[in-house]
This record gives C-alpha cells, structure tokens and sequence, in this order.
C-alpha cells in the first residue's frame, strides 16, 4: 500500500475527493479543511494499493495538484486494516509488478546527477579494479562490480527513451560518460604511482590472467549477460527490490573493463586497451537496450490493464 498526502486548494478539493473515491483500490480518505498553510489550503489524505497508485497520481496531476498545492507518496510497510486488503484485492494486478513512473523518473534523476560522491565512488571502483586486474584476483574484481554506481545513469537513460524526457537522458549521459572517463584518468595516475613503487608491472598485465582475462576478451556471451543483467535491475527498481542490484552490478563488465583499458595504456599495450574498451561499451549497450525494452513491456502489460477494467 501507498499513502498519499496531498494538499489541495479549497477549490480543488472536492475533485480531488471524488477522484479518490473514484479510484478502484483506494481506502482510508481524510480530509483536513483549511490545515495547511504553506501552501494554503485542505489536507487531503488516503491510502491506495500500490497497483493502482499511478493511475491515481497521473489524475491528480492532470487537475495541477503539484502545481497549486503537493503531493507526497510514502509506503507502508505494515497496514493492519481489513479496508486495505479489500482494496488491494480489488484493485487491478499485482503490487510487485506496479511502476510508479514518477518514482521512477525521480529516482534515476538522482542516482544519475554528477556529483563529487558519483564520482569518488565510480573512481575508487575502478582504482580497485586496477588492483584485480593487475593480480588476477577474481574477489577484487567482484568487490569493484558492487561498488561502482554506473547503473543509476543506465537506468536514467532507460527511463528518459521511455518516457520521452530529453534533460534526464543529457543528464545521465553526461554522468556516465564524465564519470567513466575522470575514473579512467584517476586510474592511469594511480598506476603510474603503483607502478614506481614496483607494485604495477607490464609483466603482471601481460601474463596469462585465467581469473580476469575475460575482461578484455569480449564475446556473445558478454553481450547475452548485460542483456540480462539490464532487464533484472531495471525490474528491481520498478518493483522496489532494490536488493537485486548488488547481483546485477556484479554480473556486468563496466568497471573492471575501464579499469583493464586504463592500466593498459600505462603500458601503452593498445590491444587490450582497444578490447577492453569493446567489453566496456558492449555491456553499456546491452544494459540500456534490456533496461529500455523492461521499462516499454512493463508500460505496455499495465495499459491493457488498464484498457480491460
């Protein structure tokens, strides 16, 4: 369940109110006259099944709500009342599969802003990947998979194609290409320092690597597991189960691929530099093009649902 708690210009508030009552899957209204004061007017509160929860904020929306007075989603985590489950029973689909499209745009409209924190913690990914790819070691790769926070900016082009907004898609681009390339340039500097102290060498890159040269050895089988990956962390994020991100950071090869080209160029070895930039942009492509086709199956399953009641 989502709770929703608008307020409302005294004009507006008995649509605001019928629309509610209108709305299949809605519970728990409460009407405040004249309680808010910034802005003025009614508090108008209720609490709707999740399934139904865009099909109700597009409506507020289109009367200007946002616009003369706010809306505010929260969820529930636990709602004891026989009401609810009533509306959740009538109200259409499942919860699990809902999208809030404005949750959505909002949350990748953060997770993709460049910031000093996206860009620390892209950086520190990518010097850890370094280290990996450096000694081989297959648990510093995986480590900088989880760390590194590419996905958000994926996820904010996805969602920008989707839903036709052109300054998220400039948004996440440019936090995407700025990030992966001031990590790339960081990178190069820490290896030329780890390579003056005889912690980096050429011979260590060059050597053969059975836990990390799929890195920059891409293949089909790259492109088929970012496809995948693309399509299950865009389907965490549509149904809240951000818990699935983790597995879909560590199955992708972005960071430690940009990590492989960076250190390459130390040692000027243009061949895996070349093809480790291959596996970094093919699993790029493959998240967006997933994610972008989840987002436009997920729009087209609920307008029949819609179409149908």
């Amino acid at each position: 369940m989502l709770h929703l708690r608008l307020i409302t210009p005294a004009e507006r508030t008995d649509d605001v109110v019928l629309l509610i009552e209108k709305t299949v899957g809605t519970t728990h209204l409460v009407v405040l006259p004249g309680a808010a004061r910034n802005p003025a007017g009614d508090v108008v509160m209720c609490d709707v099944a999740r399934e139904a929860g865009d099909e109700l904020i597009t409506a507020l929306q289109q009367l200007g709500i946002e616009q003369s007075g706010s809306i505010a989603v929260d969820d529930i985590d636990l709602s004891l009342s026989e009401r609810a489950d009533k509306a959740e029973a009538e109200a259409p689909g499942e919860g699990a599969d809902a999208v809030l499209w404005e949750h959505l745009t909002d949350a990748t409209h953060e997770e993709s802003t460049l910031s000093v924190t996206y860009v620390a913690f892209i950086t520190l990914a990518t010097m850890i990947a370094a280290c990996g790819v450096v000694l081989d070691n297959a648990i510093l790769i995986v480590g900088a998979m989880a760390v590194g926070p590419e996905f958000g900016p994926l996820a904010g082009i996805c969602t920008a194609i989707v839903q036709r907004a052109p300054r998220l898609a400039l948004r996440s681009l440019i936090a995407l290409l700025v990030g992966f390339a001031a990590a790339m340039a960081a990178t190069v500097g820490f290896g030329l320092f780890m390579d003056a102290v005889g912690l980096f060498t050429k011979a260590q890159l060059e050597a053969a690597r059975p836990n990390t040269g799929f890195i920059y050895a891409p293949d089909w089988f790259s492109f088929v597991v970012a496809v995948l990956a693309g399509a299950a962390g865009t389907l965490s994020l549509t149904s809240a189960k951000s818990g699935a991100l983790v597995g879909v950071a560590i199955s992708v090869t972005t960071v430690p691929a940009a990590a492989n080209a960076a250190v390459a160029l130390i040692y000027t070895d243009t061949t895996q530099a070349a093809r480790s930039t291959q596996q970094l942009l093919l699993n790029l492509l493959g998240i967006v093009l997933a994610g972008t086709l989840t987002l436009l199956a997920q729009k087209y399953f609920w307008q029949r649902q819609r179409q149908r009641l």
